[in-house]
């Protein structure tokens, strides 16, 4: 079957491609001096002091999520809430390090966590709020930033889907204390896999670099307050302070991430503009909800939820598009609260998930692009009768 509307779509050019072969001529292919040059240019890019690279966006959640707990930040049995909507790997790291997640609302109309839901959630327990920007929405950060100033908490922001949007003028993602990006295939930049986790305090970037690679003392600065490092080249090289994992990147793709960075601004420009064409054929379509943008979108996706006489008809309206060559998926992974992997984890779900259940039935996502789609989405709206 032909795909005459694809999901995802190559933003490499021969500047990507010449990147590669001087990698591969350097013959120096694990994390090394590119890798360091693509996290300072992404802290400068986004306005933060640290940034950290890692392997894929679920590492730099699980990076996170290591750094704070390390840190004494956060501790097991701490609550950390949650959107009921959003990837796996926002969850699993904050299991798999003892935490309770409290799941709330969402919005059915932005996609993110619903603010209201939010205030209702606190318990004494509470510790820190993970706000999570899906399909590219900024969260409405002013009320979670005076909640989290209130009642002391620690906000975690997972930006993986929403590279390059805006929020009052700031970058999102550099917002919280912690935050998070992905830069596989389908996001914003490609470098084939990878990700980064961004901070201002000097000390979690100290952790998330001992932490990424074994729990080794070799990346560490000299004047780290973590530990400190002898001048035995020879010991430092395998000296291990704590547990770490090896999330590191490679070479090669903060080579490729270098290129895309410099196209990152253009690239949301285009999104942008589909983002304009799309919302003008189907804004006032009584039959879907389609997302209501916050801030500046990077419009990761364009989402639908079925609406009216269409609701309850998704299985028939995927069939219809996937037999039309139109890529589709469902809203991330819907309401998470009814994926099987949370027989595993401790949780609790704060009221009625009302949206996340709306939107876990009837919604799904066409893709959005880093080039002009006008054709794609007139093809869309014709399937879809608009």
């Amino acid at each position: 079957m032909e795909i005459r509307y694809p999901l995802a779509t190559g933003t490499w050019d021969e500047a990507e491609e010449q990147a590669v072969r001087d990698v591969l001529a350097s013959k120096q292919f694990t994390m090394g001096e590119l890798v360091t040059k693509y996290e300072k240019t992404f802290a400068d890019k986004f306005n933060v002091k640290y940034a950290v690279m890692s392997n894929s966006g679920s590492s730099a959640n699980l990076l996170a999520v290591a750094a704070l707990c390390y840190s004494g930040r956060l501790q097991p049995g701490d609550e950390v809430i949650v959107p009921s909507v959003s990837w796996s790997t926002t969850y699993f790291p904050l299991s798999q390090y003892g935490l309770s997640l409290r799941f709330v609302d969402i919005d059915i109309e932005t996609l993110n966590m619903a603010i209201s839901a939010l205030k209702s959630a606190f318990t004494e327990k509470t510790k820190a709020v993970f706000a999570v920007n899906l399909l590219g929405n900024p969260c409405d950060f002013d009320p979670i930033l005076k909640f989290c100033d209130e009642h002391n908490l620690i906000l975690i922001e997972d930006n993986c889907e929403s590279m390059g949007a805006e929020y009052r003028g700031q970058k999102i993602g550099a917002i919280g204390l912690i935050g998070t990006f992905s830069s596989f295939y389908s996001h914003h930049i490609c470098t084939m896999e990878g990700g980064v986790t961004v901070t201002n305090d000097e000390e979690l970037y100290h952790y998330m670099l001992c932490i990424r690679a074994h729990g080794w003392t070799r990346q560490l600065p000299k004047n780290s307050e973590l530990y400190k490092k002898s001048e035995n080249v020879f010991y430092e090289s395998y000296n291990f302070i704590m547990p770490g994992y090896n999330l590191r990147p490679l070479n090669m793709e903060a080579a490729i991430g270098l290129e895309q960075l410099k196209k990152l601004d253009n690239f949301v420009m285009i999104r942008r503009k589909n983002a304009e064409y799309f919302c003008s054929i189907f804004k006032n379509d009584k039959r879907f909800i389609i997302q209501k943008e916050i801030g500046k979108s990077s419009w990761f996706g364009f989402s639908f939820i079925l609406h009216g006489e269409l609701a309850g008809n998704r299985d028939e309206i995927v069939a219809l598009l996937q037999k039309k060559g139109i890529e589709t998926r469902p809203i991330v992974a819907g309401n998470f609260t009814k994926q099987k992997a949370l027989r595993f984890m401790n949780y609790s779900i704060s009221g009625q998930l009302i949206n996340a259940d709306n939107l876990h039935d009837n919604g799904f996502f066409v893709g959005n692009n880093s080039i002009p789609i006008k054709e794609q989405i007139d093809y869309l709206a014709e399937v879809l009768n608009v």
